[in-house]
């Protein structure tokens, strides 16, 4: 599975290049700070790793997850980025360094301290976490940890590289058909 991993985000990066490179304007030119956001994960067995993601949130947000954030300091171009899910582009150079993989649990914050202890009990840490996962199709986020863990482990458990198809494919539906 690393190597389909590894090869997805070299094609990935080179093909997607060129939209990046414009994204990265586009945020600069809309906010000032940088193109790139840059925070703390936790990784497989409890690593933690720098996660990369286009910034979409003014300078200086307070750094808490989604459903915790205030809409209001969501930048214009970072809404597009979050809809169309461009913002998590970047972490295919997450997947690239072994970080994340392209499925698999989304890494939480270091403080989802109930998040963590759930998630070493179903066995979700013990693969890399992923740019979208079967939570993430299911529309689950981390406001409900025991639930997100719950599936997380069941994704574990089930983990193939056919069911990583379906929920990449049942990934981009999903951001299709929110547009």
């Amino acid at each position: 599975m690393r190597f389909v991993d590894y090869s997805a985000a070299i094609f990935g990066l080179i093909f997607l290049s060129p939209i990046m490179v414009l994204l990265a304007i586009l945020i600069k030119l809309d906010s000032k700070g940088p193109a790139l956001f840059k925070q703390q994960r936790v990784g497989k067995n409890g690593t933690i790793f720098t996660c990369l993601k286009f910034r979409t949130m003014a300078v200086g947000t307070k750094h808490v997850p989604t459903h915790q954030s205030s809409t209001n300091s969501i930048t214009k171009i970072g809404n597009i980025l979050r809809r169309s899910k461009l913002d998590e582009l970047p972490q295919l150079i997450n997947v690239l360094f072994g970080q994340m993989a392209l499925v698999g649990p989304r890494p939480g914050l270091p403080n989802h301290e109930e998040l963590i202890e759930a998630r070493m009990k179903t066995g979700a840490l013990d693969i890399l976490p992923g740019i979208t996962g079967l939570s993430q199709v299911e529309g689950l986020d981390m406001s409900t940890p025991t639930l997100l863990a719950e599936r997380d482990g069941d994704y574990v458990k089930s983990k193939n590289i056919f069911y990583d198809i379906n929920i990449i494919f049942k990934t981009l539906a999903a951001i299709v058909n929110k547009k």
